[in-house]
């Protein structure tokens, strides 16, 4: 079974913002923001093949769920709610260091 993967327009603006977070560090940082953004979009390919097999959060829903996806000497953390019997929904996305999203 394949889902279908959906963003919401709260974590296509962090994808947005860790973006611009990387570049305002540093411009000459283009390659490698490029490369995280990349690195998330990989790791969350896989949640169209086999979303069930993430962590749950702790006290959260069965249904919900998060992705940790590595990069770099930390990475990133993918929050996502599955829907239905085909769909999946990423709510929120925050590099490792950030505050929690829920």
């Amino acid at each position: 079974m394949t889902f279908r993967v959906r963003f919401t327009r709260e974590a296509e603006d962090d994808l947005v913002r860790l973006y611009a977070f990387m570049l305002d560090r540093s411009p000459a940082e283009w390659d490698l923001a490029e490369r995280a953004l990349e690195a998330i979009r990989r790791a969350i390919g896989g949640l169209e093949h086999s979303p069930f097999s993430y962590r749950r959060v702790a006290g959260g829903s069965p249904f919900l769920r998060e992705l940790l996806i590595p990069f770099g000497a930390s990475g990133y953390v993918a929050l996502f709610e599955i829907e239905g019997r085909d769909v999946v929904n990423v709510l929120a996305v925050r590099h490792q260091r950030e505050d929690d999203y829920l």
